[in-house]
């Protein structure tokens, strides 16, 4: 009987996992982990951890499997929480759940697991896991998950091939309503709570709160630019494949904005441009503007924002973005574009966002996305990640 290890989050989805690969005839091992302990900046009612474990534990008692909680806060603060801390100094907006799947979930508690004797790990992810053989070797593919509005793959996106391999995602094949009906029909305890939101074991965290633990508010300069003066370096270009050859024209349609402060006029004044992200709208407190103002860039070394108004501000808007070759990864390893390579791919820069058609343009100093339409909110720190048809190829974070 093969035994698995399942991530026991006290949520409805990691439940239902569990329950279904019993059912299967696997050896099922319940394993709660505690990664946080500061409630100072988490809000209240939000993800209590203490509420979590304890239904995590009925869980487990309610399927009769093992169950055990493993403390593993010091390796999240280490790997999540202080990169967190250095890339938001950097103006960069990291995404910690996407770190926190590679970094602890298949990676500090796949080696627990393993040292329990486990042969596999088992998450609620919507996504799913498939085998196929090319020239006599396995691959491991990682696909969406049934139901689209669910799809978590793209929080995998990192994963390599050993970690996929030792991996399951029972409920891949199912939509989150089939999840609860399971789990009213088993009478689980999770089978009508919400889904938890935020960061990634934390739950919702008051931000500046949380980032003022290490970064001190510093008093800048708010400043707006005028869209009818902003003078776009895609614009001329646009996406002809004729031009995008051209290695400066590559670099033009992938690197962010770049403002000098006398491009436009000061309007307020903020605490701290470590403390806000490309696209972000509230926190600012200017009012007075015919549109409300979103971010369209940060200058951390002179703790400057620029501005602009309106969602469709054309500083939100660009064809392309550049990820460095270091930050390159390739979960199939066996489509690796070399350089001088391109490739046509569907691709995402956020969580949710619909996939879109790119060109991937893999240079000496790295890879280079432009897209068939302009992208909003491309922002340094997240994950660009690729897909063919369902599955996903690779993923990268985005440098500019």
């Amino acid at each position: 009987m093969k035994r698995v290890v399942v991530g026991l989050s006290g949520g409805v989805d990691s439940s239902v996992a569990a329950y279904l690969l019993k059912e299967s005839g696997y050896e099922v091992i319940g394993l709660f982990m505690k990664n946080w302990h500061d409630d100072t900046v988490t809000i209240s009612d939000e993800c209590p951890w203490l509420e979590d474990s304890n239904d995590a534990l009925l869980v487990a008692q309610k399927l009769d499997i093992p169950f055990q909680t493993v403390d593993m806060s010091k390796e999240y603060k280490e790997r999540i929480v202080d990169y967190m801390f250095s890339e938001y100094q950097a103006g960069r907006t990291p995404n910690p759940d996407v770190l926190c799947n590679r970094e602890i979930k298949f990676d500090v508690f796949l080696e627990t697991a393993l040292n329990l004797g486990a042969d596999y790990v088992a998450t609620g992810h919507y996504c799913r896991k498939e085998e196929v053989d090319i020239d006599g070797k396995k691959i491991y593919q990682l696909l969406s998950g049934k139901d689209t509005n669910k799809d978590q793959s793209y929080f995998l996106c990192q994963l390599k091939q050993e970690q996929l391999k030792r991996a399951l995602f029972p409920i891949g094949n199912l939509t989150k309503k089939e999840v609860r009906e399971i789990a009213k029909t088993q009478d689980l305890v999770t089978a009508e709570k919400k889904d938890s939101q935020g960061l990634c074991f934390v739950g919702k965290v008051k931000l500046p709160e949380f980032l003022q633990q290490k970064l001190s508010p510093k008093e800048g300069e708010i400043i707006e630019i005028n869209k009818d003066s902003l003078a776009l370096q895609n614009q001329i270009v646009g996406t002809d494949q004729n031009l995008i050859h051209d290695k400066q024209i590559l670099r033009d349609l992938s690197h962010a904005y770049i403002f000098q402060k006398d491009d436009g006029q000061v309007v307020g004044k903020h605490s701290g441009a470590h403390y806000f992200t490309i696209g972000q709208r509230k926190g600012m407190h200017v009012g007075g503007t015919p549109e409300p103002l979103f971010v369209i860039a940060t200058d951390v070394n002179n703790n400057i924002i620029y501005t602009g108004q309106g969602s469709n501000h054309p500083g939100l808007y660009r064809y392309g973005l550049f990820i460095k070759k270091d930050d390159i990864h390739w979960l199939r390893e066996d489509l690796t574009l070399s350089v001088g390579e391109q490739q046509k791919y569907m691709c995402r820069i956020r969580y949710r966002q619909p996939l879109e058609q790119a060109t991937l343009y893999r240079e000496q100093d790295g890879l280079y996305i432009i897209f068939e339409n302009k992208q909003k909110g491309i922002t340094p720190g997240q994950f660009a990640a690729w897909y063919k048809d369902e599955e996903l190829i690779g993923s990268g974070v985005i440098d500019s």
